[in-house]
């Protein structure tokens, strides 16, 4: 096998993928699920289909927004850890790179080296990159999994707005109690389109994903659903 099918063999694995695939399905499942919610809910209560328009409009602008600010600190958090744990491996190295060595050692005869072969490999290691050894093989760290938080921020935005466009086209209906249920009936077509790109982006069987993201969505849909019309039904 040659170098270049290796490096087309390794990338039919999904790893790294996983940062803006995450920020990807979270945006658009919780841009359904929230935005048919908060249309359901104020459906339920009865409210003018301009109302429910600008409702659904505004919970989708917003939606959007705090899901971009929201996946940007939290990626930006975990870079800085990472960031801080590297440099705390840089000060382990200067201090004392036997001990180091050592580790870096046990972490091989752990993975099932013998002590000679590992002490060899940690010392090639070592000679080559002491920093990235350490880094990849004590802490996990690898650049095709490095969090992007820019990225992850635009792909959670984006997805959210796809996502609450969905069940927001339901709003067109003619009267109030057709509205509702092509909001619904919206939402879970969108919500089974999610689960199975999801899946399938993940490389993995698609009837379970799928089953779960719509049994989710509706959950929360019926719950906002419930909430709306005692809201209605007690005038608040």
């Amino acid at each position: 096998m040659t170098l270049e099918e290796v490096y087309k063999r390794n990338l039919e694995h999904r790893t790294h993928r996983a940062g803006w695939l995450r920020a990807a399905v979270l945006g658009a499942n919780d841009g359904l699920v929230a935005t048919a919610s908060l249309m359901i809910g104020v459906s339920a209560a009865k409210v003018p289909g301009s109302f429910l328009i600008t409702a659904g409009i505004a919970g989708i602008v917003a939606g959007a927004m705090s899901m971009a600010v929201g996946e940007y600190v939290s990626v930006r958090s975990q870079n800085d850890i990472e960031e801080s744990d590297r440099l705390l491996e840089i000060q382990h190295l200067a201090i004392d790179p036997e001990a180091e060595l050592l580790e870096l050692e046990h972490i091989y005869i752990t993975r099932g080296l013998t002590q000679d072969l590992a002490h060899q490999v940690a010392v090639a290691m070592h000679e080559k990159d002491a920093l990235a050894a350490h880094l990849r093989d004590e802490l996990g760290q690898h650049p095709h999994t490095k969090a992007r938080p820019v990225q992850a921020s635009i792909a959670s935005a984006t997805s959210f707005i796809i996502g609450g466009l969905v069940p927001f086209m339901g709003a067109f209906a003619p009267n109030a109690g057709a509205k509702a249920w092509s909001i619904v009936g919206f939402a879970i077509v969108g919500l089974v389109m999610t689960g199975i790109v999801s899946a399938r982006s993940a490389g993995s069987p698609v009837l379970r994903p799928t089953i779960r993201v719509v049994l989710g969505g509706s959950i929360g849909m019926a719950i906002t659903a419930g909430i709306g019309h005692l809201v209605q039904l007690s005038g608040i």
